[in-house]
């Protein structure tokens, strides 16, 4: 039996073999790995994966973003108004953080759009996660996987991040 993440009760077939249970306990990480998942995703959240507990998984891997956030930029805010004091042009056009030159439009407009899309990460997965019970927020295993690339992805931007 396990515990679905509805919060239902499941039959499962059990592992015959030490393969077969460290299969199945591997398939999500063998995933990360093919998606090349950024290690610092890895490192928030391997328990949680190897548990296969998607919804802490995704919650712990958020707050790694918010940690390198807080570290690279020295600032103790938290959710938008972490993102906005680190990123935003604002009226100088100068945020603490860059992510690319900024010198042209285009490139202001990414950063504008990196902006967009951690906010939406913190509006759409981390303040749920965090105000929510696990039985009452179903994380799919395709849904951390996906969640957990994107994750992957900020961390990649934010590796490239300069202070201005």
């Amino acid at each position: 039996m396990t515990l679905g993440e509805d919060g239902k009760v499941r039959r499962v077939t059990a592992a015959e073999t030490l393969t077969q249970a460290l299969e199945r306990a591997n398939r999500v990480q063998g995933q990360l790995r093919q998606r090349n998942v950024h290690a610092d995703v890895i490192a928030f959240c391997n328990a949680e994966i190897l548990a296969e507990n998607y919804f802490h998984a995704v919650f712990e891997a958020m707050k790694s973003v918010t940690s390198k956030i807080r570290n690279l930029a020295g600032l103790t805010t938290d959710g938008s108004e972490l993102v906005d004091g680190a990123f935003s042009l604002g009226k100088s056009g100068t945020p603490i953080l860059a992510i690319n030159a900024l010198d042209t439009e285009t490139l202001r407009g990414e950063q504008r759009g990196f902006v967009s899309l951690l906010k939406g990460l913190y509006g759409t997965i981390r303040n749920p996660l965090a105000h929510n019970p696990k039985v009452e927020w179903d994380m799919s295993e395709q849904d951390a996987l996906d969640i957990l690339t994107m994750i992957s992805l900020v961390h990649r931007k934010l590796d490239k991040a300069r202070k201005t």
